[in-house]
């Protein structure tokens, strides 16, 4: 009986956007979301700079690693690392299109070796105790009908996964580049709803063009968790009321200033880095609002003046 504590809310991971600065960010918004890395290869685990790829602050969690791999021996020597590293999940892409991550032979490319992806995920799960988990799309290339990817699931299933995230869009590997592959290919949530009640106890969550709380709330209905992408991104204080809305919470929500003013302080604290690479996650922080223009134009000056931020935060 699969087991794995469903998050109901989730930011995705996102190559170049959700990094440690970027998490630490979002949290400050909601205590409760589940954050993903960036995509982080198992070479790179195996053979980079450790240290600095997995490193992450305590507030973070939870917080899951996203790995990219094919060699099923390799993930499971890096899903033991990332265990150890304090991860509280880790997930293996079956979803990303890019040129570079086809070169590597995973990511949406492994749809088409249900058998392999369902061997990785063996192999980890054999050396971990953290849930491991699955991010994948409906389909790939011509090979979209439903039957297919039930039996993916199937396959999944068979190796207790603790977790499936669908991208309700198939995804093409030749054709369209990875930015077209979140659009034009036609979302299909219906489908992800099917897989869900074909296989209750599969626990489930749906990825895709969702761009509201409200929009999540309807799809809880129906699956057992919602991943948010980019809406979070450019939006994050659409994370605000999730505390609230999805975890029972009774803690104050924190303003748009008070969220400013606690990422200043730590962004202070890491002299290591470039202020305008951590600036940057927070540029979305007042969309919507009368001050929107004003604190991007703030956030993206060069050089960068805190007083006027402050200023800005002050009013």
């Amino acid at each position: 009986m699969m087991s794995y504590p469903k998050h109901k809310i989730s930011v995705a991971p996102m190559m170049d956007w959700t990094d440690r600065h970027c998490r630490y960010f979002l949290r400050l918004i909601s205590q409760h979301v589940l954050l993903y890395t960036e995509m982080i290869t198992s070479k790179a685990i195996l053979h980079g700079k450790r240290e600095q790829l997995l490193a992450y602050a305590p507030c973070e969690h939870p917080v899951a690693l996203q790995i990219g791999g094919s060699d099923p021996q390799e993930l499971a020597r890096c899903a033991k690392i990332v265990e150890d590293f304090g991860y509280d999940e880790i997930n293996l892409n079956v979803g990303c299109p890019s040129d570079r991550v086809q070169a590597g032979a995973f990511g949406l490319c492994l749809m088409k070796s249900p058998d392999l992806v369902a061997e990785s995920v063996a192999a980890m799960k054999s050396v971990v105790k953290i849930p491991v988990t699955v991010k994948t799309r409906i389909g790939v290339d011509t090979q979209d009908d439903y039957a297919s990817l039930v039996a993916f699931i199937e396959k999944l299933i068979a190796v207790d996964i603790d977790q499936v995230t669908l991208h309700a869009r198939k995804g093409w590997l030749k054709g369209l580049s990875p930015k077209e592959n979140r659009i034009l290919p036609e979302l299909k949530y219906a489908t992800v709803y099917q897989i869900k009640k074909d296989f209750p106890h599969l626990p489930l969550a749906i990825n895709g063009g969702i761009e509201t709380l409200a929009a999540a709330q309807e799809h809880l209905q129906f699956v057992d968790g919602v991943m948010l992408g980019r809406a979070a991104y450019h939006d994050a204080y659409i994370l605000a009321e999730v505390d609230q809305k999805f975890y029972g919470a009774r803690t104050l929500i924190k303003t748009r200033q008070e969220v400013a003013l606690a990422y200043l302080d730590y962004i202070k604290t890491q002299t290591q880095f470039e202020p305008k690479n951590l600036l940057r996650h927070a540029i979305g922080l007042y969309h919507g609002t009368p001050g929107a223009r004003r604190w991007r134009q703030l956030l993206s000056a060069s050089p960068f003046v805190l007083t006027e931020v402050l200023d800005f935060l002050a009013v």
